[in-house]
């Protein structure tokens, strides 16, 4: 590799400079910073108006519901609140009535625990400390030296006279002062007071929320997107009803687990099952963790309680098999291919919360989270939480693969492709991936930030990928849909796949015998350092149609090389331009070339920047003095087969409706990601 200090100033790319953060992206860090300190200061304040917020998406379909049964909304939002505090009352009178229960029989179970655990103690599992003793004994005798005779001790002085007794310590008895009735109940209501008064404030600014539904709407509209307010609008109505749909089959399906293992535990025989099985629906809403740490206490009360080993056992295998078939069979069913979060941002964030709001801000981690990943996905401003905690790709696929080629690693490239090309052609991909990503590597060469080095291996890394991708054939996946897209992971709007060639086109067995020569079709790159890369995938589909290629270097047309150029089995030219701009008068000159050496065979300029100025400009086409303008693999494909059959192929304006000539119909950028 060259040392970049021996070139001169002036050939050597000009690198701007690194970034220095902007006072806005300076602002919004110190924003927040004091959001998160005043959330975690203000904690009893925000924690009940989050959890009505919560509970306010939960039942908004019951209130939708009292609505459509001719109830007006004052009622239905008190019958909804009412029903949802009737729940949570019975729920915690069967706590209640559980706990006590559990409590009378404690005593019996302490000594049964004890009795089982001084059993281990006896038996082998007890011996095994003694056995390590010995162990260790033994392995210090065998090491320990012997030690050389010590002097004798000398005598010891006369013993002095005896001391005079100390006094003995006066015994002290401490008694409690017994406590007031006032004092009593204090002590024993007071645990009481703080979650009382916690659910009052939650049920109150729930029934306001619901009551103010719309008012509230109207406020975020005009915080985050009055500029749009169809469009936002639409964003927020389709936000609510997600997140009310996510959070009743969470809650469902929390329930319909914890009823399970109540009933399993029921049928184990471990004293107070609906205890545990409500237990288990709360600590489910933990993520991964949540019914593994549910599963503790009923196994130790399950060890206290049967003086053998199956009720403990039966428990434990009550949760290590109910959990992952819930897990991994039946909420993937019911949720989707996806809930919309990434497993790091789930970790994340019940850490985080964890932390700001103690054990109720693990619980609501993930609806939290949830909420913040569907705000950034609607507001514009906010986006970025989205890519930061969402589970959708940080990169598009063509942003992906220009990142792995400026890395110089081609395998993961490869892997990357395979992955694509499960559901679409090849052509497909090359259009909707391979050339976008190019162009992002075109565009940076313009601009000078690449280097040599990294143009070279971006250059081997195509290669590379293309030499690979050679056994794929060009035909969808799927024959009886070729144009069916696959549906992209959170419902996402689908964008149109571009398809192999239609049935009613030219067919590669009615191409003639000279078309089939190599050197038939020329694929000549242009003047770019990259675009020898596109004329090699244009000319490995046409092989694949039944073309005979060859791929020249723009040196090979060059006014010195031109002239030695074998033209003898020629029947058509393709020029292929990842980036080009202003009057391409070069691109006139190449023409001219090639029109002298092959008069008779058609020229077809690929320019794949699909928003170049001469894709809209037909005069600029008409200077430049091509047969064809295509602007995608797939239009040049079509082109040549139906140059090679002797079908018309357009005269090259768009008005005229025809697909492989003219404008070019502009490529997706973003390709999402198999589901």
């Amino acid at each position: 590799m060259p040392d970049p200090s021996s070139t001169p100033k002036s050939q050597q790319p000009e690198i701007p400079p690194a970034g220095v953060p902007s006072l806005s992206g300076l602002t919004t860090l110190a924003v927040g910073v004091v959001i998160v300190a005043a959330l975690f200061v203000g904690r009893d304040v925000f924690l009940p108006v989050v959890l009505a917020l919560l509970l306010a998406f939960v039942l908004t379909p019951l209130v939708n519901l009292l609505r459509r049964l001719h109830f007006s909304r004052v009622p239905a939002v008190i019958t909804a609140v009412l029903f949802a505090l009737t729940i949570l009352m019975l729920l915690a009178g069967t706590i209640g009535l559980q706990v006590a229960s559990l409590a009378s029989d404690l005593p019996l179970y302490q000594r049964t625990f004890h009795e089982k655990v001084s059993s281990l103690r006896e038996g082998a599992i007890g011996r095994i400390p003694e056995f390590l003793k010995s162990v260790d004994r033994e392995i210090e005798r065998a090491t320990k030296e012997t030690p050389a005779t010590a002097p004798a001790p000398a005598p010891d002085p006369a013993p002095a006279a005896s001391a005079p007794e100390e006094p003995q310590p006066i015994p002290v008895e401490v008694h409690e002062r017994e406590e007031t009735p006032l004092e009593l109940s204090r002590r024993v209501l007071a645990p009481l007071v703080e979650p009382l008064a916690m659910t009052g404030i939650v049920f109150v600014v729930l029934v306001f929320v619901l009551l103010q539904r719309e008012d509230l709407r109207d406020r975020l509209i005009r915080l985050f997107g009055s500029r749009d307010l169809h469009r936002t609008t639409v964003a927020m109505d389709d936000a609510a009803h997600r997140l009310s749909r996510y959070f009743l089959m969470q809650l469902g399906m929390n329930a319909a687990f914890g009823a399970f293992i109540a009933a399993g535990l029921w049928l184990i025989g471990v004293p107070s099952p609906l205890l545990w099985g409500i237990f288990t629906m709360l600590m489910r809403f933990v993520p991964y963790i949540g019914s593994f740490l549910a599963a503790g206490a009923p196994a130790i009360l399950a060890a206290a309680v049967d003086p053998g080993w199956t009720m403990l056992l039966a428990t434990v295998a009550l949760f290590l098999v109910s959990e992952p078939i819930m897990g991994h069979v039946i909420e993937p069913l019911v949720y989707g291919q996806s809930t919309g979060l990434s497993p790091f941002a789930v970790v994340l964030s019940a850490i985080f919360w964890t932390w700001l709001w103690g054990p109720i801000g693990l619980i609501i981690a993930t609806p939290l989270t949830l909420c913040l990943v569907v705000l950034g996905r609607h507001v514009e401003r906010l986006e970025f939480l989205d890519v930061l905690l969402g589970d959708r790709p940080a990169l598009t696929p063509a942003e992906n693969l220009y990142q792995r080629m400026l890395a110089g690693d081609p395998d993961e490239a490869v892997e990357h492709a395979e992955l694509l090309l499960k559901d679409r052609s090849l052509t497909s991909y090359y259009d909707e991936v391979a050339l976008p990503g190019l162009r992002f590597a075109a565009s940076d060469a313009a601009r000078g930030v690449l280097s040599v080095a990294q143009i070279s291996r971006i250059n081997e890394a195509v290669q590379a990928l293309v030499s690979d991708l050679s056994p794929h054939t060009d035909e969808p996946p799927d024959d009886d849909k070729p144009n069916e897209p696959v549906a992209p992971p959170n419902d996402e709007v689908p964008t149109e796949r571009t398809p192999a060639a239609p049935p009613d086109q030219p067919r590669p067995e009615d191409i003639p015998a000279e078309w089939r020569v190599d050197g038939a079709i020329l694929c000549i790159a242009g003047r770019g350092p990259l675009d020898e890369a596109a004329a090699m995938m244009l000319a490995q589909l046409l092989r694949k149609y039944g073309f005979g290629t060859k791929v020249l270097p723009h040196a090979a047309v060059s006014r010195s090389a031109i002239g030695s150029l074998d033209v003898s089995a020629v029947r058509m030219a393709c020029i292929s331009y990842l980036e080009i701009s202003g009057t391409p008068a070069h691109l006139r000159y190449l023409l001219r070339r090639l029109r002298q050496r092959v008069a008779t065979a058609p020229i077809l300029v690929g320019l794949w920047p699909a928003d170049d100025a001469i894709q809209q400009d037909e005069n600029l086409q008409t200077a430049v003095g091509a047969d064809h303008f295509v602007a995608s693999l797939r239009e040049a494909v079509l082109c040549c087969l139906r140059e090679a059959t002797g079908q018309p192929a357009g005269n090259g304006h768009p008005e005229e409706g025809e697909a492989v000539s003219g404008k070019a119909r502009r490529m997706p950028e973003k390709v999402p990601l198999p589901a």
